[in-house]
């Protein structure tokens, strides 16, 4: 592959899209920053001297086609996705590239999933979303943590984040979906995303040594519950979150995030903890690593690079889990992400039906 292909970045004026074209030029990648403020683009472009500038609102086609052109693939991090996701996912699978988001925005997965499915499937076009710390992150420890299962009962993410400074971006994402679902909670359970009024509650959360035992959210639902069950065959995946954290996040008044070393990341750590449930056994799987937005960008990169040079799995709409082999790409994650996979027996544990 030609690693000085061009990749389009949209949104590249935010938080996570600065982290992303900085990964993308240290990968050797050529960067076209793209979104709707022109002279924000401009004046970030400044910063480097071999990136393109090509501005484009979701709402013109044609500048979106005229953003793309030539170039090998698109990352979408602009928010709210359920603006930005359709417009430019088409205008991808117009210009045959593929396209890979990092939305964490559970309504705007699930449409990516149900309204481009077909289109990408018959174009033979990678689109990966959910590329990110919520969603593409979980479900490639739950593919990795299931193996040769073909099924499970339960799946389990435990976000252990030390805190949470939302990012402009994050606060309007969910605003947009707390209005789209007029305030109600979500969950996935007997294989759909159902929407109710119970109010939140806590639970302990035993996360492997150093982080023990912490009070969580329990049911702090992510963008998991639509990663995982587009390919997997769970009928309840639940997610929780650190009391801490979310609290953080429904302050009006937390700071955004702040930069501690010379990569831009803030102080935040994070664990990731998996269970997976069929029958008596039990797999684990855990991530460890620093700063939920800046390592956003390894995984989408990452992503962007396996699709260009044939390490994928299948075509069309697809998780990180199904279009990837889960288990390498995490790996391959370091030094950003640190990983423990469940060790595989030779026999290989079974769930106890298939369905």
């Amino acid at each position: 592959m030609n690693t000085a292909a061009a990749v389009v970045v949209y949104g590249a004026t935010g938080h996570t899209g600065r982290f992303i074209v900085a990964e993308l030029r240290r990968r050797g990648f050529a960067p076209v920053l793209s979104g709707r403020n022109a002279a924000r683009l401009e004046a970030l472009a400044a910063e480097w001297a071999d990136v393109v500038v090509r501005p484009a609102a979701v709402d013109d086609a044609g500048a979106l086609d005229r953003a793309l052109a030539g170039a090998a693939a698109v990352i979408n991090c602009a928010g709210p996705f359920a603006v930005t996701g359709g417009p430019v996912v088409e205008a991808a699978l117009r210009a045959g590239i593929p396209y890979v988001d990092v939305a964490a925005e559970i309504e705007a997965n699930a449409a990516m999933f149900a309204d481009h499915a077909e289109a990408a499937r018959k174009s033979g076009t990678a689109v990966v979303p959910a590329m990110a710390f919520y969603g593409g992150l979980g479900d490639l420890l739950v593919t990795a943590a299931m193996g040769e299962w073909t099924a499970a009962d339960t799946v389990d993410v435990a976000y252990g984040l030390s805190s949470w400074r939302p990012t402009a971006g994050t606060r309007v994402a969910g605003q947009v979906s707390h209005e789209r679902r007029a305030g109600r909670r979500v969950r996935f359970v007997d294989g759909a995303l159902r929407y109710h009024d119970d109010k939140a509650t806590e639970r302990d959360w035993l996360f492997p040594a150093p982080l023990g035992r912490r009070a969580m959210i329990s049911e702090f639902t992510m963008a998991d519950v639509v990663t995982v069950p587009s390919h997997l065959d769970v009928p309840e995946v639940r997610t929780h979150m650190t009391v801490e954290a979310a609290g953080d996040l429904a302050r009006a008044d937390t700071p955004a995030p702040e930069a501690v070393d010379a990569l831009g990341r803030s102080d935040q750590t994070f664990v990731v903890d998996v269970l997976v449930r069929a029958g008596s056994a039990e797999r684990r799987a855990t991530a460890r690593g620093q700063d939920i937005y800046a390592v956003t960008a390894p995984l989408a990169v990452e992503a962007v690079e396996r699709i260009l040079t044939g390490r994928t799995r299948t075509a069309g709409v697809a998780s990180a889990g199904a279009m990837f082999d889960a288990a390498d790409f995490l790996r391959s994650l370091e030094p950003y992400v640190s990983v423990e996979l469940p060790d595989r027996p030779a026999s290989g544990l079974r769930p106890k039906q298939q369905r």
